[in-house]
């Protein structure tokens, strides 16, 4: 097996306005945590690392979780540079979160590099009695921006591996943005992945 310094690395970049339930993923998701006490919003930017295989071929998930807020607005479009993939989130209770994502989705394309790859997420989707947008809602609006579309539950642990999986499928599918991927021996300090995630995809160990 590879170390994981000699994998390839992925950027994907977490977005979305406050309260939208990305730190909650990105929790749940490299360590399967839910804390159900936490309401603490992302200052500026969070860093996480996730290791995942698709078709067989491991990489490293450079994942940063950006903060919703306005006023951390002009930190975060810095890290839009070199990033391969992009999950928009929003909070399907919330009717004003998904009603944002269309100035999300413009301030994606405004920062990243054309043909990177988007993918909505709608988030709690355990809050039934609560929900405010539709399924179709959701679907309509990824399809019109080309993107994927799914709904998650970080406490239920729902699909919450779901749209990292499918977009590392697109992402490592798109020959120009793997030509701009990092590999080992091109610069950049050494980072430690502690845990891998063996999801299954289309039949393959992803």
């Amino acid at each position: 097996m590879p170390s994981d310094e000699s994998l390839p690395t992925l950027k994907i970049l977490l977005i979305g306005p406050s309260g939208a339930g990305k730190s909650a993923l990105l929790l749940r998701y490299c360590d399967d945590l839910f804390d159900s006490e936490s309401s603490t919003a992302t200052i500026g930017v969070d860093f996480r690392l996730k290791k995942l295989s698709v078709r067989g071929t491991p990489y490293r998930l450079n994942l940063l979780d950006t903060a919703g807020q306005e006023r951390f607005r002009t930190l975060s479009h810095s890290y839009y540079r070199g990033a391969h993939g992009i999950l928009l989130m929003f909070d399907m209770t919330n009717r004003e979160s998904f009603l944002s994502m269309g100035r999300w989705y413009d301030e994606a394309e405004t920062n990243a590099l054309p043909g990177v790859v988007t993918y909505l997420v709608g988030g709690k989707l355990d809050c039934h009695d609560f929900r405010v947008v539709s399924t179709e809602e959701g679907e309509a609006l990824a399809q019109q921006h080309g993107s994927r579309y799914c709904e998650v539950s970080s406490k239920t642990r729902e699909n919450i591996r779901r749209p990292f999986v499918e977009l590392v499928h697109e992402i490592v599918n798109n020959p120009s943005l793997m030509q701009m991927v990092k590999r080992p021996g091109e610069g950049g300090r050494s980072l430690d992945v502690k845990r891998e995630d063996p999801y299954i995809f289309n039949g393959c160990n992803c």
